[in-house]
C-alpha cells in the first residue's frame, strides 16, 4: 500500500502533463497537417515567416507549392504555411 502512495503524486504529474501539455500539441500538429493536405489552387494563405499570397499549384510528390505573391511566384514547402494567420487572413469580417 506504501508503494502504491509514493507513485500516486508521480502518476498524478503525469496525467496532468499528459492533458495539459501533450494531448493539445498532438491535435494542433494534427490540425496543422489536415490544414496542409486540404490546401487548393486559389486559397490565400500566410506562411510562418509572414508572407502573404495565393496558392497557385499543389505539388503532392515533394509536399510543396507554389504561391504568387507581388514579388512573384515562390515554392515553399506546405509545412511553412500557418494555420493560425491563414485562418484569420479568411475569416469573415465582423460588422459592429
Amino acid at each position: 500500500m506504501g508503494d502504491i502512495q509514493s507513485l500516486l503524486p508521480m502518476l498524478l504529474i503525469f496525467v496532468v502533463a499528459y492533458f495539459f501539455m501533450i494531448r493539445p500539441q498532438m491535435k494542433r500538429a494534427k490540425d496543422e497537417k489536415k490544414f496542409a493536405a486540404e490546401l487548393k489552387r486559389g486559397d490565400r494563405i500566410i506562411t510562418k515567416s509572414g508572407l502573404h499570397g495565393k496558392v497557385m499549384d499543389v505539388n503532392d510528390k515533394d509536399n510543396s507549392c507554389v504561391i504568387e505573391t507581388m514579388a512573384g511566384k515562390l515554392k515553399f514547402d506546405r509545412s511553412a504555411i500557418s494555420l493560425e494567420m491563414s485562418k484569420k487572413l479568411n475569416a469573415p469580417v465582423e460588422k459592429k
